[in-house]
């Protein structure tokens, strides 16, 4: 389920590695599930950077429900959980429902 924009695509544990991990710019990854309502609410605020971003970073989300070992791997333990990767390394996260102006400050750090 995408929040109407073809810029957020889904990753899963399969395909973590080759879509974030090793993407050649900065990558925000949105862990989310569908039963969790501020991971619907900040799902618009992540297309819109995705949009606002179009061309500098890459935007996936990862349905935790059905991706566990990802969020495991990464220590997720509440959603939505924001990170950002930069050469395959987690850089920096954002855990909750934030603003937009707080997450595009929180990423124009690794631009």
């Amino acid at each position: 389920m995408s929040e109407g924009s073809k810029l957020v695509l889904d990753v899963t544990d399969d395909t973590f590695k080759e879509k974030v991990i090793d993407c050649d710019v900065p990558v925000l990854v949105d862990f989310w599930a569908p039963w969790c309502g501020p991971c619907r609410m900040v799902g618009p605020v992540v297309a819109e950077i995705a949009e606002q971003y179009e061309g500098q970073i890459q935007v996936f989300k990862v349905n935790t429900d059905e991706n566990p070992q990802v969020a495991s791997q990464y220590g997720i333990r509440s959603i939505p959980t924001l990170m950002i990767f930069k050469g395959g390394q987690r850089v920096d996260m954002v855990v909750g429902a934030v603003p937009k102006t707080t997450l595009a400050t929180t990423l124009e750090k690794y631009l």
